[in-house]
């Protein structure tokens, strides 16, 4: 078959999607990767992700990069901390760095993705317009250039605000009503030594009041934090970017946290930058589709969900690996895809629901007491 996979999202051409071309490449399939940005540097790729053995890293090992992927692994920052608001630590992994789920950053997994790529695979500044039937079953993709090509099948591997599944359903992602308000401590060993030391190495969580902070380390010592509010999705705080200096801003941010200890406020007030509020959406649980020959989707496109349980990636490379696998073991492409969406509906219908409950639990008022008990059961 030829296949086209559309990436839109705002990271760009994501994992999921990128590592179902890398699938389908081994299987002598021509694949095209339809990415609107203009390059592989046009935009930051966000922080760190897990990779879980049975799903993120089963798709590295079916596509051949373990080797790859074991140079940019962060075996080193498993680390697990859980505080309230008064700043008592509840909570704390021992041996973290024996555990098989490591960090690494997005940015590190797409460049070895787009390095096992054939050149010419992914076509830089494409956007994709639209996806047309044609009377002989194909599909004419378009892009907003002109440009375009007749596929068998088209992937939308496209992010939450996919333009694919339009043409499959009529759902929509739904605010959750919780934002994530990102900053960055650069060179956090050095410049913030003892913001470092709290966070360790790995992730940090601070709840209580039915809010929370969480702090990620990233490579090179950067930390990435993130404020859990529930806010209206067009939030900005103070006032709209742009309207207040970003010293300000922080500043307005900590009084969120009115009554938490001065330490944890300091990974608001110490980080750089203008606070960028990130709203969290998701798909109803237990989303499908009638199956329509020559479109399908993967990753957020299909399930987008809470990031509480660490799946979201985890689960678009699974998408790959699966459908790549159902693909290689059917004559009948159709009939694989088929298949790969049936095992997709109740997986994803699993984890969706254990997300969205997983952020009910983090923001609730004894989030805390309830974050403690499921991390023990999960230790």
């Amino acid at each position: 078959i030829r296949g086209a996979f559309c990436a839109r999202n705002p990271n760009g051409a994501g994992p999921g999607g990128l590592t179902l071309a890398r699938l389908l490449q081994q299987q002598q399939c021509a694949v095209s990767v339809y990415e609107r940005d203009a390059d592989a540097l046009a935009r930051p790729q966000g922080g760190t992700l897990d990779l879980h053995p049975d799903s993120g890293q089963l798709a590295i090992r079916r596509a051949g990069l373990d080797a790859e992927f074991a140079k940019i692994a962060r075996y080193q920052d498993q680390e697990t901390r859980l505080y309230d608001k008064t700043g008592a630590l509840l909570y704390e992994d021992a041996d973290a760095a024996d555990r098989a789920r490591p960090e690494v950053d997005r940015g590190a997994l797409r460049d070895m993705l787009l390095a096992a790529l054939a050149p010419g695979v992914v076509r830089w500044g494409a956007k994709f317009k639209a996806a047309t039937p044609r009377a002989d079953g194909r599909y004419h993709v378009g892009c907003a250039d002109g440009g375009g090509e007749e596929v068998d099948l088209v992937i939308g591997a496209d992010g939450a605000w996919s333009r694919v599944r339009p043409l499959l359903c009529a759902a929509e992602p739904v605010y959750t009503g919780v934002s994530f308000i990102e900053m960055g401590i650069d060179e956090a060993d050095l410049r913030q030594p003892e913001l470092a030391k709290l966070v360790g190495h790995g992730t940090l969580f601070a709840l209580g009041d039915g809010k929370g902070l969480i702090a990620q380390r990233n490579d090179r010592a950067h930390i990435r934090v993130y404020a859990a509010l529930r806010v209206a999705s067009d939030w900005h705080g103070a006032a709209a970017p742009g309207e207040v200096a970003p010293l300000a801003a922080r500043a307005s941010l900590a009084t969120h946290f009115a009554g938490w200890a001065p330490a944890l406020l300091q990974l608001i007030l110490r980080s750089s930058g203008m606070p960028l509020t990130r709203p969290l959406y998701a798909l109803p649980v237990g989303l499908r589709w009638e199956n329509r020959p020559g479109l399908t989707l993967i990753g957020d496109a299909a399930h987008v969900m809470s990031p509480f349980t660490g799946q979201g990636v985890n689960h678009a490379m699974l998408d790959a690996a699966d459908l790549a696998q159902c693909l290689a073991e059917s004559d009948d492409w159709r009939a694989a895809v088929r298949r790969y969406e049936t095992a997709m509906f109740e997986r994803a219908r699993q984890a969706a629901g254990d997300a969205a409950g997983a952020l009910d639990d983090f923001m609730s008022p004894d989030a805390a007491r309830m974050t403690l008990q499921h991390m023990r059961e999960r230790a």
